[in-house]
């Protein structure tokens, strides 16, 4: 077999079996990581709080507010504004108590070493996603 039909097959193989692994697609459980969560916890919940509605340890010393990340949606008839929330994470919407759009108070968190661009966005969607799953009904 020449090697680059074994590297074919190697690819098939991978494409067809690692993509198709049970779980991939499910939500995390307590025995897996929640990289949405854990991100969460370092560079949101001290202003937004464990919970998401804007009551963490930090926030009594803020002039305004933050957020109640639990009723995006309820406030957006509805709809997650996930736009937004994206634009906001990553600067491009400015929030003064999160930093300058430069480098946001937990740009240091979210902004690696390497592959900045793949990294930071997969980290900001995981935030995201964990968000999207504390809304209110």
């Amino acid at each position: 077999m020449k090697a680059s039909s074994l590297l074919e097959a190697a690819i098939v193989a991978v494409l067809t079996f690692g993509l198709n692994f049970p779980g991939r697609a499910q939500q995390p459980t307590r025995q897996q990581n929640d990289v949405g969560k854990l991100e969460y916890q370092v560079s949101c919940a001290a202003c937004h709080g464990g919970d998401g509605k804007g009551t963490g340890p930090v926030a009594p010393g803020l002039v305004k507010k933050p957020a109640d990340l639990t009723v995006l949606a309820k406030q957006n008839n509805g709809v997650f504004p996930f736009g937004r929330i994206y634009e906001t994470i990553d600067g491009r919407i400015e929030v003064k108590s999160h930093g300058t759009r430069e480098m946001p108070v937990f740009g240091y968190v979210l902004w690696p070493l390497y592959e900045p661009e793949s990294v930071m966005r997969g980290r900001i969607l995981a935030v995201i996603d964990y968000i999207y799953r504390i809304q209110e009904k």
